[in-house]
């Protein structure tokens, strides 16, 4: 393990806990001035998760441990998602933790944990929204894998360093249905729900990060390069600033969709990760 690598892996870190609640601040803004709505202050993120963290947590007297244990699980598999995702550099000594693979698996056992969260009250609408999150999980997963599957192709690895690497070198919309996400934590309050509130940010942070390393790898640091470390966080910044303007922009022009057109929008784009991955096996075939 190298210096430059250890103090890589420790700024992706750090950055993401930091940056995660601006991103959504800055996304929330952007939707706001789109829409021609007065907009939210930029730090209001990290004012609600402070005045969370204040607050004491009030427990249904029917919650389980799965329940209490929840948060922490959810949270700590947004940091090791953000802690093996290249967004400053290809040098990260988590990195072989886990490949493309077991990253998808980091975000499927979060999404469960939080599913099993919501139905462990008992209440209807939590389950409603819990059934709903498996739902979206199910037809999400399969596309993001197809999509992985064709980079890991190209760079003939599933390590997420090397599929970053791999693309530097050569010439999906994120959604989150809202009464699903709000559906599952109305029972949390306290800490418990800043620290939802805060992985939800990592979250987004985490995607944003990996479709940043998959289509627009440029910039980031490579191994033993400390200068360039140091230039990709503000490389970082403009592309996440960026990506978050494109994101609400989205967000805005289209309509929300309903529960029951979502599984033909996720299908499709599972049958295009689909048509690229046969491409590719083409492409190569004739080569």
């Amino acid at each position: 393990m190298s210096i430059a690598g250890f103090i890589g892996q420790l700024f992706a870190i750090v950055l993401a806990l930091a940056l995660a609640p601006l991103l959504t601040g800055w996304v929330n803004q952007c939707r706001a001035w789109l829409q021609s709505r007065s907009a939210p202050p930029l730090l209001q993120p990290y004012y609600m998760l402070h005045k969370l963290f204040q607050k004491d947590v009030v427990l249904a007297h029917n919650a389980s441990s799965l329940f209490r244990t929840a948060p922490f699980v959810i949270f700590g598999r947004m940091v090791l998602a953000c802690a093996i995702i290249p967004s400053l550099s290809t040098d990260l000594p988590f990195a072989p933790a886990a490949d493309t693979l077991a990253l998808v698996g980091v975000f499927g056992l979060a999404r469960i944990f939080i599913s099993l969260a919501a139905m462990d009250v008992g209440t209807s609408f939590g389950s409603l929204g819990g059934r709903r999150e498996m739902l979206v999980g199910f037809l999400a997963e399969p596309a993001l894998l197809m999509v992985i599957f064709t980079t890991a192709m190209i760079s003939q690895s599933t390590s997420v360093a090397t599929i970053v690497e791999t693309l530097a070198h050569r010439d999906f919309i994120i959604f989150e249905l809202t009464m699903i996400h709000e559906a599952m934590i109305l029972e949390y309050s306290g800490r418990h729900l800043a620290l939802i509130e805060w992985a939800s940010s990592l979250k987004l942070y985490a995607y944003s990060c990996l479709g940043l390393a998959l289509f627009l790898p440029w910039g980031i640091a490579e191994k033993d390069n400390f200068l360039g470390l140091i230039g990709a966080i503000p490389l970082l910044l403009v592309k996440l600033g960026i990506g978050g303007f494109f994101l609400a922009l989205i967000e805005t022009v289209n309509a929300k969709m309903r529960i029951f057109r979502a599984p033909e929008f996720l299908g499709t784009a599972f049958l295009l990760a689909v048509l690229g991955l046969l491409v590719r096996l083409l492409l190569e075939t004739k080569v």
